[in-house]
């Protein structure tokens, strides 16, 4: 048996739900797609599928298997499409969607870079911090920085990831009460990020819920209510990072457990994948690498 053949069948009867159909894509008969399914599954030693007359039905395991399958297809064609991407410069449009302060920070640097690096590329981005759906918005790469799994209806390819830091300034420390366990911030004027998935609910410890006089949709803008002494601020490294080496502020509750961020390179789940977007990934996963060395857990 084929496996890989066997692969890409059992992929495109879950897309397409029917036998006939793929029969008809892969230029052969019914029964042959059939017979290599069920090879399949006893390889595995599981079912996949459910038949009956009228229609087929994923089971659990068939429902797991697919997603991973679709990986490895989708791992596999990429790394065709970078063989035959380094033969010649890649050219045409790439419309990419970056998170509002990301963006204007370390991933501006970085794509100033890539211009340089391929000038025959033409770039359209959009910032914002918004949900959006890639597809419907016509992008074909879409970046997030994200502590929560992904839609599976995209690919998500892991560039490095970034800590969070309890933020308030020496002036604000100075004129307030102690802070030495994540249950204090409960007194204090904590501010919230509003596209923030926890709300006011910020993940210490259990879970603290936190009330302020500030509720902003970006972290930049609340960086500056910080540093002037208003209040304190959960943000991620690439939005204080600056600003806490200049002694602005003061990174709090250092060993406080917190999530991290995780920044993921989206692109939607198809074939054909442009040869633009893999090497603007592999260019963002190099560009990390060498600029913050110490944030590599690149997997």
């Amino acid at each position: 048996m084929n496996k890989l053949r066997a692969i890409e069948l059992f992929v495109k009867l879950a897309e397409l739900g029917s036998f006939t159909q793929v029969a008809e894509q892969f230029s052969t008969s019914k029964s042959m797609v059939s017979k290599e399914i069920s090879r399949l599954e006893d390889q595995l030693g599981a079912r996949l599928l459910h038949r009956t007359t009228r229609n087929i039905q994923l089971t659990q395991v068939g429902e797991g298997y697919l997603q991973r399958a679709r990986d490895i297809l989708s791992k596999l064609e990429e790394a065709d499409t970078f063989v035959q991407s380094t033969q010649q410069a890649p050219r045409g449009k790439l419309k990419v969607n970056l998170p509002m302060v990301l963006g204007i920070t370390d991933l501006g640097k970085m794509f100033a870079d890539f211009m340089q690096a391929y000038p025959n590329i033409e770039l359209d981005i959009h910032l914002g911090d918004e949900d959006i759906d890639l597809v419907e918005q016509g992008f074909d790469l879409g970046l997030r920085a994200t502590s929560r799994p992904i839609d599976s209806n995209y690919i998500g390819r892991e560039i490095t990831r970034f800590d969070y830091h309890i933020c308030a300034s020496p002036q604000y420390l100075a004129t307030h009460p102690d802070i030495t366990h994540p249950r204090d911030l409960t007194e204090h004027n904590c501010f919230e990020y509003r596209y923030f998935k926890g709300k006011n609910i910020w993940p210490l410890a259990e879970g603290v819920k936190i009330t302020g006089t500030l509720k902003a949709n970006n972290v930049l803008f609340m960086l500056e209510a910080i540093k002037a002494g208003l209040g304190i601020g959960i943000l991620p490294e690439f939005a204080c990072r600056h600003a806490i080496e200049a002694k602005e502020v003061v990174s709090i509750l250092p060993g406080s457990k917190k999530p991290q961020l995780t920044l993921l390179a989206l692109y939607p789940a198809r074939h054909h994948v442009p040869a633009s977007v893999l090497q603007c990934i592999q260019f963002l996963q190099h560009w990390f690498t060498h600029q913050y060395p110490s944030n590599q857990r690149i997997i």
